[in-house]
């Protein structure tokens, strides 16, 4: 395949994402991994962030069966600050918990969400939405409640949006699970009250 012709077809795209998966999916059939490594690695380095969303993606294919590549992911692609790359972030990650299994890739999330940079954390929050339709957490709801909400007074207003809005799923099913989650919430705290209003939105 003419990679060339690839990044030229995805440039003039601003919106969506589709192309970029079907642009993955090009590469990660057509070459070993070894060579999609170093592909992923030279298209990061681009200065469009449509590139750098497509290198994303094929990181996160890596990532399922690589633990190289999901360090990279971590701890390369989570500095990048285009929202955009951010995002694909989020599907790669959720990729590979789907890949390996989510209650198996419990100590991956758990790592993930105590690491200090919140685009590793908005990874987790964002990436399983809607956390309660995957397997184990939608017979374990209690347990993502739980996982989420330890970020409800992060300093990051982009991840408490993240926070807010996973609960804000969950509650549409389990009401009264996130009204019990919230009732413990000190709300004097103004990080909290902000993570408050969103999760609660379907409740009133």
């Amino acid at each position: 395949m003419e990679i060339d012709g690839l990044l030229n077809r995805i440039l003039p795209i601003e919106h969506g994402f589709q192309h970029i998966i079907e642009g993955a999916n090009e590469i990660i059939s057509t070459y070993s991994k070894e060579r999609c490594a170093e592909l992923a690695g030279k298209l990061f380095e681009h200065e469009a962030y449509q590139i750098r969303m497509l290198a994303t993606t094929i990181w996160g294919r890596l990532a399922t069966e690589d633990d190289d590549a999901l360090c990279f992911l971590k701890e390369r692609i989570s500095t990048d600050e285009h929202w955009r790359v951010q995002e694909m972030l989020a599907k790669a990650f959720d990729e590979v918990c789907k890949y390996r299994g989510y209650e198996a890739s419990l100590p991956l999330i758990k790592e993930w969400l105590n690491d200090d940079n919140p685009n590793v954390i908005r990874a987790v929050t964002e990436g399983l939405r809607i956390w309660t339709s995957r397997p184990f957490f939608k017979e374990n709801p209690s347990i993502a409640i739980a996982l989420i909400s330890q970020h409800k007074a992060h300093e990051s207003e982009y991840l408490r949006k993240s926070v807010g809005n996973a609960l804000k799923d969950i509650s549409k099913k389990h009401r009264e699970l996130i009204q019990t989650e919230v009732q413990q919430w000190d709300l004097s705290h103004p990080r909290v009250l902000f993570t408050y209003k969103l999760a609660t939105k379907l409740l009133k």
